[in-house]
């Protein structure tokens, strides 16, 4: 499943709206660490 495991942030869902202003679902999943955690210092990134 699209969960973080170092914070345990999940999938959110939101509305995307095309340039003639059609409006669909979509999602937002993060990876198995989320950019926030990354960005933090809790995850190192591979070389």
């Amino acid at each position: 499943m699209a969960k973080c495991q170092f914070c345990g942030k999940d999938v959110k869902f939101g509305i995307k709206v095309s340039h003639s202003h059609r409006r669909s679902n979509r999602t937002w999943k993060p990876n198995y660490a989320c950019t926030r955690c990354l960005r933090s210092g809790k995850v190192t990134r591979a070389n």
